[in-house]
């Protein structure tokens, strides 16, 4: 009974903190709230802030009823700008077509922490969007601010190395999202003079990484995972740098999917790098594979295929097949990748390569994959026991792969991609 009756009072109490909420933000878009933005917008987010999660759905329900265009207005402005297509009558429909709650968005801005709370309120709107179809709308509206807002032009590089705050090395351990990091003494040896670590920051948030990738700085391209994040491993000398492998990349705000930032951070990075070595000759990733022991389970189909490749791509996975006894889950141990027979290793690099050399360009294609050819890198080299840790054996069968930053093309090569092409190298297109 008790638990019955404090349920009720929070139920209560929630509905009365989005009512007076609510209010606020009519409060904010008013002329008279313009002028005192700063204070409504502060007490905007902390009225969110106490919500409990069913009153912030409701929340995000009423941004996308009560805070959206008038129909009627927009339908009239698009008829005179038809009629007469001035200059006067595009800034019109511009202005009555945009959603009001841009503006709030806007506005709460303002407030001291206002950029912060708009990320942490984007990411619980997105644990939503799937469930809540109606609510795209507003998604919509948040990421076209958040894109804006976080342009590459108005974010900082900046070098993690073992001398950072200690709050900032506690983030990285805590966002690494590709390869754990196990403590102080592993983070340590990544970040010793062959490692580098880059972070993009906002000026809003000056304390919090957005994204960071991790770099080695190789005499050569490398085909393992394991000897890059060995903690125990020694540091290579300068005189042996020739090759720069990134080889994690990970996102630390939720709230900010979908805005293009590893991309630019790649490719600035790439630059930065060249600066301050300009013996390194070679960039490119030891990508991990993740969809591709789903794919494979599935009946590894492609749209499209001309007959004679699908024959191929058929055969080696019979070949596969037949070097796992038929079940396709006994790849998913280390032992069982280091006994596969040769024909099996190759079937399963032919594999590989059919997987990321065609079916990438697809909508449902590898989403590492897609990242690094759209941003213009080209499919370099498949490998073999990659990657051997229980992930990497579960989502890949230890498969991983290389894609090459040529700097000089990457342009021509995300114009392929573009295209449905993926650019890859002589060796990849010999296994299809």
């Amino acid at each position: 009974m008790l638990d019955e009756l404090r349920s009720a009072a929070r139920k209560v109490n929630g509905a009365r903190h989005l009512r007076t909420l609510m209010i606020d933000c009519r409060r904010l878009l008013s002329e008279r709230g313009e002028a005192n933005s700063v204070a409504i917008a502060r007490d905007v987010v902390a009225r969110f802030k106490a919500l409990p999660d069913d009153q912030q759905a409701t929340f995000f329900e009423r941004l996308s009823r009560d805070f959206s265009p008038d129909p009627q207005a927009v339908l009239a402005s698009a008829q005179a700008y038809a009629k007469e297509p001035s200059a006067a009558n595009l800034e019109r429909l511009t202005r009555e077509a945009e959603p009001p709650r841009q503006e709030l968005l806007r506005r709460i801005n303002r407030s001291p922490g206002g950029t912060s709370s708009i990320v942490a309120m984007r990411r619980s709107l997105l644990q939503r969007v799937s469930k809540e179809p109606e609510l795209k709308a507003v998604e919509a509206d948040f990421l076209h601010l958040l894109s804006s807002w976080f342009n590459p032009g108005f974010l900082q590089l900046r070098r993690v190395d073992w001398n950072s705050p200690a709050q900032l090395l506690e983030q990285i351990i805590h966002h690494e999202a590709v390869h754990e990091i196990d403590g102080w003494a592993d983070l340590r040896r990544r970040l010793q003079p062959d490692r580098r670590c880059f972070a993009f920051f906002h000026p809003q948030l000056p304390d919090e990484p957005l994204i960071f990738v991790e770099v080695a700085l190789l005499p050569e391209m490398p085909a393992a995972i394991a000897p890059l994040i060995d903690k125990a491993s020694e540091p290579l000398v300068p005189s042996q740098f020739k090759v720069a492998a990134f080889y994690s990349i990970s996102n630390c705000q939720p709230g900010l999917k979908g805005v293009s930032l590893g991309n630019f951070l790649i490719k600035r990075v790439a630059e930065e790098l060249k600066r301050e070595l300009p013996q390194l000759k070679t960039f490119c990733t030891l990508s991990p594979i993740p969809g591709f022991a789903r794919w494979l389970r599935a009946g590894a189909a492609i749209e499209g295929l001309a007959r004679p490749r699908a024959e191929r791509l058929q055969q080696a996975r019979t070949e596969l097949l037949a070097a796992c006894g038929g079940e396709l889950d006994k790849l998913a141990s280390a032992a069982a990748l280091r006994a596969l027979p040769e024909p099996g290793q190759q079937a399963l690099l032919r594999l590989g390569a059919f997987y990321l050399g065609l079916h990438a360009a697809q909508a449902d294609g590898d989403p590492v994959a897609r990242f690094h050819l759209d941003n213009g890198a080209r499919l370099e080299r498949l490998n073999a026991l990659g990657d051997l840790s229980g992930k990497g054996v579960r989502q890949s069968f230890g498969l991983m792969v290389n894609y090459l930053y040529d700097l000089a093309r990457v342009e021509l090569h995300h114009e392929k991609f573009v295209n449905a092409e993926v650019a890859q190298s002589r060796l990849v297109a010999s296994l299809l």
